[in-house]
């Protein structure tokens, strides 16, 4: 429980303390982030910083559903390319697949779609196509 300010003492002079004590203790030596630089400290200030950073960590996007999926399919298909192995590749396209699929069952709200699934063999020779020659 948090100690109550004594009477006669002056509110910052209070919690001054406290803070100070807090710092000797080592309260603040074990905070997320703590010695790290702050991650936005060099962005232009947004008025609606807060909001973006609730969304960011809730899940939304600003963007319309069909535009997000498209979004999506292309950071796969990047993604894909720049995977370790065939079965990354294999993967991050079946997941992806897995979303077109399913929203063009039952398309999104808002602009159309315009999207069709990845052919995994066909990107998979791109990625082989990218990648070094192995020497025996």
């Amino acid at each position: 429980m948090t100690e109550r300010k004594p009477p006669g003492v002056s509110f910052e002079s209070f919690v001054d303390r406290q803070i100070k004590e807090a710092g000797e203790r080592g309260d603040f030596a074990r905070l997320p982030g703590f010695g790290k630089p702050l991650a936005s400290l060099d962005a232009p200030y947004d008025e609606m910083w807060w909001i973006k950073g609730k969304m960011h960590r809730e899940g939304f996007s600003s963007l319309p559903p069909a535009l997000a999926l498209r979004k999506a399919a292309e950071d796969a298909h990047e993604a894909a390319l720049a995977a370790r192995n065939e079965r990354q590749v294999r993967e991050i396209l079946t997941e992806v697949n897995e979303k077109i699929a399913a929203a063009l069952r039952m398309p999104p709200p808002g602009p159309p779609l315009n999207l069709t699934e990845f052919d995994v063999e066909a990107v998979l020779e791109q990625w082989r196509a990218g990648r070094p020659e192995r020497t025996a």
